[in-house]
């Protein structure tokens, strides 16, 4: 049962990151007037689908992320050219659906053999149907049906490429901007549900070191060390031991409710003092300002070290072991959903952060790059050419699709030596 637990949570907390990442992209397309034509959880093969005001919404088989496929953002494929024959159905003077197949099949429809068609600027197609030239209206949500799969048209207007620099680069910046407020969000939870330190408390006492010669026992609440009020300071306390090379440390202690005066002078070890003590907390609940502060000293404090990472990266100053993909994530949040809601909400915050950072990095096929090439046509006054825009995108998704097959393999081995 534990177990299932633990899987339900992972499974939530990847539902959730994705989800609300592409949401942004989603909402803010469609404010924008796009056509958005699917929006997918995971990649590879279709698990289920089912669509809902022009949206196909769809579950695939990889949990590696999501996607929303806004129409135009891609070039568009042409399905029908002047010369072919199709069949249309009509309702109310206007074309519903152009069928491009199995036309002896179709029922209720006028067949002909197109002369002229324009499904993205006047929507109209002009069929010869027997011998007599007859020009037909295309309704703005027509369908295109091939092989038995229905393609809804995309109107000038309702395609990625018409709308402005600004609402283009607002539906792509908007998926990390969801994942940054979602982070700050779980933070400030992580802060309420965990509360703040209330104190410095010996935690574990090693023997035959100065703290243990002091007299020192677990318990024992740190107040004062050289004169200093150490609070709930754990950083300030280990700096204080630090400077103490060699020197005596007045510390002044509270053990059930009385306090003490200890003298402890710092030995050495590897060159650093130490005095043999591991440290915790009792916490209490957080004030309003506490908790934003906190969440916020979150945030940057993550930001900083994700991009000592990328430094790292890019510096190829890491081992093949430090890298992990999907399954070495998952075996990491396991690990951490069985500490407790609290370290599951600080990781999944992690992981929002980490997962908005990481797709405005200007790498093909990232928001980054996108945002890249929509800042080329904002100076440039033009767009790129979007088959070459696609090119890069694909090679670049390619990359990373390897790159994952490589991490993955890395941490099944990992695994299999554990």
């Amino acid at each position: 049962m534990h177990s299932i637990q633990i899987g339900f949570q992972i499974v939530l907390m990847f539902l959730v990151l994705v989800s609300l990442h592409e949401w942004g992209h989603y909402y803010f397309a469609k404010r924008a007037g796009i056509l958005v034509r699917e929006f997918a959880i995971g990649f590879g093969p279709k698990i289920f689908s089912f669509i809902k005001n022009e949206t196909k919404y769809t579950l695939r088989l990889l949990p590696i992320g999501g996607f929303v496929r806004m129409a135009g953002e891609d070039p568009e494929f042409v399905l029908i050219q002047p010369g072919q024959t199709i069949a249309l159905r009509m309702n109310h003077d206007e074309v519903t659906h152009l069928y491009t197949d199995q036309l002896e099949q179709r029922s209720s429809v006028v067949q002909g053999i197109v002369e002229q068609i324009d499904l993205e600027k006047d929507l109209f197609v002009k069929l010869n149907v027997d011998r007599e030239i007859v020009r037909f209206s295309v309704h703005p949500q027509a369908m295109m049906v091939n092989k038995g799969r229905e393609t809804q048209i995309a109107p000038l207007n309702r395609q990625f490429g018409s709308k402005t620099v600004g609402q283009r680069a607002l539906a792509i910046f908007a998926g990390p901007i969801m994942n940054f407020l979602l982070a700050f969000v779980l933070f400030l939870i992580f802060m309420v549900v965990s509360g703040v330190p209330s104190n410095v408390k010996l935690e574990a006492i090693t023997p035959d070191l100065p703290a243990a010669k002091a007299g020192l026992l677990s318990g024992d609440v740190i107040l004062e060390v050289n004169h200093q009020p150490i609070g709930a300071d754990h950083d300030k306390l280990i700096s204080l031991i630090k400077n103490s090379l060699n020197q005596p440390m007045n510390w002044i202690i509270e053990r059930n409710k009385e306090q003490k005066q200890v003298n402890i002078t710092p030995t050495i070890v590897n060159g650093v003092p130490f005095v043999g003590i591991q440290i915790t907390s009792d916490t209490r609940s957080a004030t309003i300002k506490e908790t934003v502060s906190g969440a916020w000293d979150n945030m940057v404090f993550t930001t900083k070290n994700i991009f000592i990472g990328f430094k790292r990266l890019v510096l190829g100053q890491f081992k093949m072991d430090e890298l992990s993909g999907p399954v070495g994530t998952i075996q990491i949040t396991s690990q951490i959903a069985n500490l407790g809601i609290g370290p599951m909400i600080r990781w999944s915050a992690i992981l929002s952060l980490y997962l908005g950072i990481f797709n405005l990095l200007p790498f093909p096929a990232l928001d980054g790059s996108r945002l890249v090439f929509l800042g080329f046509e904002a100076v440039r006054g033009r767009p790129v050419d979007p088959n070459r825009e696609s090119m890069v995108h694909f090679i670049g998704f390619a990359m990373l699709m390897l790159i994952m097959i490589a991490v993955t393999y890395n941490d099944i081995l990992r695994l299999i030596k554990g």
